[in-house]
């Protein structure tokens, strides 16, 4: 029996080559290899969108762009969060599990905070909701980047204090780091965010994904000098690259007479063609609304079916008749 492995993402705009060298490839893989659970994570959303008409537009286009570059609903599990609110209801039931302490120990919490985000209760209990969305669905496996790893850790202990109390209801998940892409490098330097400003978008015009390569920082290195490769250039051209090209680039970066410029050209259109056919899949998605809507209830239809079961379970062992 395969693996079941589930995973989300923030409907937070335009998703870049981070969000997919980081997870989306992932998830596309472990499609064909697991049972892939995959959502549109957008009761999360509100910890930092109060704008109605934002959320409401973030969403559908987060799942367009997934079904764009290859989740399947007819292979996975695929929903929009909200569309199963079951998860808000264990939640619940979870935060009885999970102490004031537990979560005044998030660093991911204290993190946002400190960058300007607006405390309140939902992101306070953020990793309750979190655990749920894990929980819900009985997975197996959860991949995350290692900025998550706290909060899978939260998830097991607040599953486990459950089973202790009540009986082996919620299958314990592993947690597994992709230590390869956890940190897909922007173009400044810093971990690729949209929050930096820093990024290459997947689904952005030619134009814009020109700008922004041409922008990659560089050094100041003489023209027959080898080239620094611990750089946001050769890392991000890197990211497309299977292992013989990448250690031609290496040794291209070490021979006299390289350009940055030529590298950044090399990378535009790399980049463009890498992407291609799923620009084209968007594009006949974003007019097709009928054929869109009809995937998400094909999800909420999947996913419902195992959070019922899950939650009856619960609320049967805990005694809420």
């Amino acid at each position: 029996m395969k693996k079941r492995i589930l995973s989300g993402a923030q409907p937070s705009g335009q998703l870049h080559i981070g969000n997919y060298f980081g997870m989306i490839e992932r998830m596309i893989r472990f499609q064909s290899e697991s049972d892939l659970f995959c959502f549109v994570a957008n009761y999360h959303s509100m910890t930092s969108i109060n704008d109605k008409a934002e959320l409401e537009d973030n969403t559908r286009q987060a799942f367009i762009d997934l079904l764009a570059l290859g989740i399947d609903p007819d292979k996975s599990t695929f929903w929009v969060q909200s569309h199963v609110p079951e998860v808000t209801e264990l939640a619940w039931i979870l935060s009885n599990f999970a102490s004031v302490g537990l979560m005044q120990r998030s660093t991911s919490y204290k993190d946002k905070i400190s960058n300007g985000l607006k405390p309140n209760m939902g992101l306070f209990s953020y990793p309750i909701l979190m655990a749920s969305d894990i929980l819900l669905f009985q997975s197996e496996m959860v991949p995350v980047g290692k900025d998550q790893k706290q909060h899978l850790e939260m998830t097991r202990d607040i599953a486990i204090k459950f089973n202790n109390t009540f009986g082996e209801i919620f299958t314990i998940p592993d947690i597994e780091i992709n230590e390869s892409n956890d940190v897909v490098i922007g173009i400044d330097n810093q971990k690729m965010s949209k929050s930096y400003n820093n990024t290459i978008p997947i689904f952005a015009s030619n134009d814009i994904i020109k700008d922004q390569v041409m922008n990659i920082v560089t050094d100041s290195a003489g023209l027959n000098d080898p080239k620094d490769q611990d750089t946001p250039l050769f890392k991000i051209y890197s990211l497309f690259l299977d292992d013989e090209s990448k250690k031609e680039l290496s040794d291209r970066y070490n021979t006299p007479g390289l350009k940055y410029m030529d590298i950044k050209k090399e990378l535009i259109e790399t980049i463009i063609s890498f992407f291609e056919s799923q620009k084209l899949k968007r594009e006949k998605l974003v007019l097709d609304n009928d054929e869109v809507t009809k995937k998400m209830i094909l999800g909420q239809t999947k996913a419902k079916e195992i959070a019922q079961k899950t939650l009856q379970e619960v609320k049967s062992a805990t005694g809420l008749i």
